[in-house]
């Protein structure tokens, strides 16, 4: 009843102006779902598709395009140009971030943002200061736009003379604000396999997923490392780990596809197939996007991306997953315990306990979401390779996008289990931890008990 009234009415007269009544967890994940319905009513227009579109398959399509995630029981070539226009816009609204927008509105509207909306934002970019939090935003615009802009350009030079200026230009704007959202969305219907051997598309490409997957923390604190600030423990954690897991992923990929004729096997030339690994590696940390033939993966390989599509990119980018950091912060943790120390370290700072409990918290969140989905699936698509539905279980869940060739084969239920995978698989992780963030300490302690482990 009481959400109910603050629903219906969320704004609520102060003293000093307008308060949002509804709590971030709840206006985020009404604000994806509100899109998504949105962007439903918008592809089931006769304007936006050759052929009428059904609802689940509006629904799935528009519910993908604002999780971000790439998933599609259709092609986007079914769309029209003003179709395609749609779809781009709900996953640069979903990519860039819901409370981003959210943000920019109740400033541009002179309303004042709640300390725990604040708190939302800040958690979702992982920034430890409200003082800056509205010039943060306007960096996050700032940078997506220019990063962007650089990816069109690169692109461009590769597709505008083979396809002409306008569809060059247009091809050139859609995957560079695919790539840099992580939305997995291509105008082709076989992702970029046709373009696993141009250099200009892949280096433009990984350079987008790449900078979209840092986190915006992390982009403007190596800005001000140039002006001789240092980098903080959660920026120097990201670079690092970033690049040791597409190194060791790249490496794995080149040694267990090297013979497989369907995959690397196929391709001519040393240089052609690092790239096409190096894609490989880098697209599964929320990108959707590949050039290679994901269902001819070999089973290693197939589980290797499936623990990268679980790990996913950086906290305050557009990607999901349990998140780098969340990673390495449980095997450090991991480490510790192993070398009988106390509290877990990374180049010579400790990592709170606070942290720890984070980390364990939204890595048990997501697998008891991936296993929910997963369950679901089992049941309700009999016949169907279980590695398979595996693979588009934590695809979903890490809104992710790649798949093995089985989305559009799901059945109605196995769809709708997918849409509600995507929306708490992009909102669930920022929600708890928010909750975690605004946890409050009881004032009444338990004595310890034991607890066997192992």
């Amino acid at each position: 009843m009481r959400f109910r009234r603050r629903f219906f009415k969320p704004l609520r007269s102060m003293p000093h102006g307008r308060v949002i009544q509804l709590s971030p967890p709840e206006l985020l994940l009404l604000g994806f779902v509100f899109l998504s319905l949105l962007g439903t009513l918008i592809l089931m227009l006769p304007i936006s598709a050759h052929s009428p579109l059904s609802w689940n398959e509006a629904l799935f399509t528009a519910t993908s395009a604002v999780t971000v995630t790439g998933l599609t029981v259709i092609s986007t070539s079914e769309l029209t140009l003003f179709g395609q226009v749609m779809l781009l816009c709900m996953f640069q609204l979903g990519g860039l971030g819901f409370m981003t927008f959210t943000a920019m509105t109740l400033m541009i509207m002179g309303m004042r943002i709640p300390l725990n909306h604040q708190n939302l934002i800040r958690e979702n970019f992982n920034h430890t200061s409200f003082r800056d939090l509205t010039q943060l935003v306007r960096t996050v615009v700032t940078f997506t736009l220019l990063v962007q802009g650089f990816g069109m350009a690169l692109l461009a030079s590769a597709w505008v003379p083979e396809h002409g200026l306008w569809w060059g230009l247009w091809l050139s704007l859609f995957h560079a604000i695919s790539g840099f959202n992580g939305a997995g969305f291509t105008l082709w219907t076989d992702s970029l396999v046709t373009q696993v051997a141009d250099p200009m598309v892949n280096a433009a490409v990984i350079m987008l997923i790449v900078a979209g997957g840092l986190g915006f923390v992390v982009v403007a604190e190596v800005r001000d490392s140039f002006r001789g600030h240092k980098l903080s423990l959660h920026s120097r954690i990201m670079l690092h780990a970033t690049f040791w897991l597409i190194l060791i992923s790249t490496i794995a990929i080149l040694l267990l596809e090297w013979g497989n004729e369907a995959t690397l096997g196929g391709l001519d030339g040393l240089g052609v197939r690092l790239q096409a690994a190096l894609f490989q590696a880098v697209t599964p940390r929320s990108a959707g996007l590949n050039t290679l033939d994901t269902a001819a993966l070999r089973e290693p390989t197939t589980l290797l991306t499936i623990l990268l599509m679980f790990i996913g990119a950086g906290p305050g980018s557009a990607a999901s997953g349990i998140k780098i950091t969340t990673f390495v912060v449980l095997i450090l943790v991991a480490r510790s315990f192993v070398r009988g120390s106390s509290q877990p370290t990374a180049f010579g700072r400790a990592i709170p306990d606070s942290t720890v409990f984070k980390a364990i918290a939204v890595a048990l969140g997501v697998l008891l979401l991936i296993f929910t989905c997963l369950f679901i699936l089992t049941i309700s698509e009999p016949g169907k390779d279980f590695l398979d539905l595996t693979f588009e279980a934590v695809s979903a869940s890490g809104a992710v996008g790649l798949s093995r060739g089985i989305t559009d084969e799901l059945s109605l239920p196995g769809q709708l289990t997918v849409i509600v995978a995507m929306l708490l698989g992009r909102a669930g992780p920022i929600s708890l931890g928010y909750f975690l963030a605004m946890r409050r300490p009881h004032g009444i302690k338990y004595a310890e008990g034991q607890v066997h482990i192992g």
